[in-house]
C-alpha cells in the first residue's frame, strides 16, 4: 500500500508500508467438546447449562433418561465416545453433552419439566439446545437411530455446525428437511 508522507515528499521520496491488522493478538483456539460427568437432577442445573451454552454459542446436547430405562446406557456410551474420544463436531465449533434424569423428583418426575417445557414424551430422547432454545424439530426419539453410531455422528456434526446461528426450535418436519429425505431408509 502506498502512503503519502509529507516530509518524505518534500525530499522527493515516498515510502511503502505493508501492515496487517488483526482483531486479536492471541491465536485462534478451537472449541473443545465437553461432557458433563454427572446427570442433571434439578431445574437450576439445567438452566445453568443452557445459559452457558448460549453464552459460548456451543450447542448443549441432552439425553433425557430415566433410572429404569434399559436402553439409556448404550446410547449414552455411544454419545460419550463420539464426543470425547472421537471429538465429533469439534471442527465445526464443538458441543457439550449432559444427561438429564427425567424421573428425578426435583425435575417433577416424568411429567415434569421435560414434558412441560420441551415436549419430551418418550424415553430416551436426545435434544439439542442452541441460543437458549430447545431444538424440538431435530430431537431424536427413535430407538434404532439412538443405537446407530453413524446416525448419531451425523446428528452431532449438524448440531455442532449450528453454533448459535440458526433455529429449528419450532415444530414441523425437522427430520425430513434436516437430513434431506427419509433418514430411516438410509439406516437399513
Amino acid at each position: 500500500m502506498r502512503v503519502f508522507n509529507p516530509f518524505a515528499a518534500l525530499r522527493g521520496q515516498s515510502i511503502t508500508l505493508t501492515t496487517t491488522r488483526r482483531f486479536s493478538s492471541s491465536p485462534r483456539v478451537l472449541a473443545k467438546n465437553r461432557v458433563y460427568p454427572s446427570r442433571i437432577r434439578n431445574p437450576s442445573e439445567l438452566d445453568t447449562l443452557i445459559l452457558m451454552s448460549s453464552s459460548t454459542r456451543m450447542p448443549l446436547l441432552t439425553l433425557w433418561t430415566t433410572t429404569w430405562d434399559p436402553s439409556t446406557p448404550q446410547t449414552s456410551e455411544i454419545l460419550k465416545s463420539l464426543i470425547e474420544d472421537e471429538r465429533t463436531g469439534e471442527d465445526k465449533g464443538g458441543v457439550s453433552f449432559a444427561e438429564v434424569e427425567m424421573d428425578s423428583p426435583d425435575l417433577g418426575g416424568v411429567s415434569g419439566v421435560g414434558m412441560e417445557r420441551y415436549r419430551i414424551d418418550k424415553v430416551p430422547t436426545l435434544i439439542a439446545f442452541d441460543r437458549g432454545e430447545a431444538q424440538v424439530a431435530t430431537k431424536v426419539v427413535d430407538l434404532v437411530a439412538l443405537g446407530s453410531r453413524e446416525f448419531l455422528r451425523e446428528w452431532i456434526e449438524r448440531e455442532a455446525a449450528r453454533h448459535g446461528e440458526g433455529g429449528a426450535g419450532g415444530g414441523g418436519e425437522g427430520r425430513k428437511h434436516l437430513f434431506g429425505g427419509n433418514w430411516m431408509q438410509r439406516l437399513f
